[in-house]
């Protein structure tokens, strides 16, 4: 869910996005831990009377801060190949849907299903009920079940687009020509929002998406009902 303001990642609603957010804030740690001790060599440096000579010569003080960086950058990039595999990991998806862009507006279409195609125009700031955000709801939903391995499918039709959704952990480039695919896998009820995330033109901010995630009963009577 979007929330105004705020610093940080938005609340996880997929297994990846959570496994980002735990890999930012190793990664974090380690950067926290190089800064701190080059701060304070650098300090102790300056302000002590005497130059420590163990820190400006020596082949010793070098072996270490030639091996510890390096023993650190295993420690960043074990966990980030990881992910990076499991970003691109596509199990046995329940549900295709595909996502094309255009501009300046998404339509959808569920391959798994006949006649469900719609367009999704962000909505007017005059169609706008009190509860839904300015420049981010559209008119026409994602809907997707909770707990079901979805694919997404994404293309574009004219320009470079991107359909991403920052609380799902989801990013998939929209290329003519070219159809690139991710896998999903939201695990709770919810709306969650995102925008293009390449810059597509002068509407680039208004196409905006919107994720609609509801159990499997609630999806089967809206597919009777489309």
């Amino acid at each position: 869910m979007s929330t105004w303001l705020n610093i940080s990642f938005q609340d996880a609603v997929s297994p990846i996005m959570e496994q980002l957010i735990m890999f930012h804030d190793h990664a974090m740690m380690i950067i926290i831990m190089i800064t701190t001790t080059v701060f304070y060599m650098m300090v102790s440096m300056m302000v002590n009377k005497f130059t420590n000579r163990f820190l400006l010569e020596g082949q010793f003080i070098e072996l270490i801060w030639t091996i510890i960086p390096a023993i650190m950058l295993i420690f960043i990039a074990l966990p980030s190949l990881k992910i990076l595999y499991l970003l691109e990991e596509v199990n046995n998806p329940l549900i295709t849907i595909k996502a094309i862009g255009h501009q300046w507006y998404w339509s959808y279409e569920y391959s798994d299903f006949k006649k469900i195609e719609f367009d999704s125009y962000m909505k007017p700031m005059m169609d706008l009920n009190m509860n839904e955000f300015r420049l981010l709801d559209t008119d026409n939903r994602v809907i997707i079940p909770f707990n079901m391995q979805t694919r997404m499918l994404v293309t574009s039709t004219d320009v470079i687009h991107s359909w991403t959704i920052p609380s799902i952990g989801t990013k998939i480039d929209a290329s003519p020509g070219r159809i690139n695919q991710s896998n999903i896998m939201i695990n709770r009820p919810g709306l969650f929002f995102g925008q293009c995330s390449e810059i597509c033109g002068s509407y680039h901010s208004f196409m905006p998406i919107v994720v609609e995630s509801i159990n499997i009963e609630s999806f089967m009577t809206w597919l009777k009902n489309y």
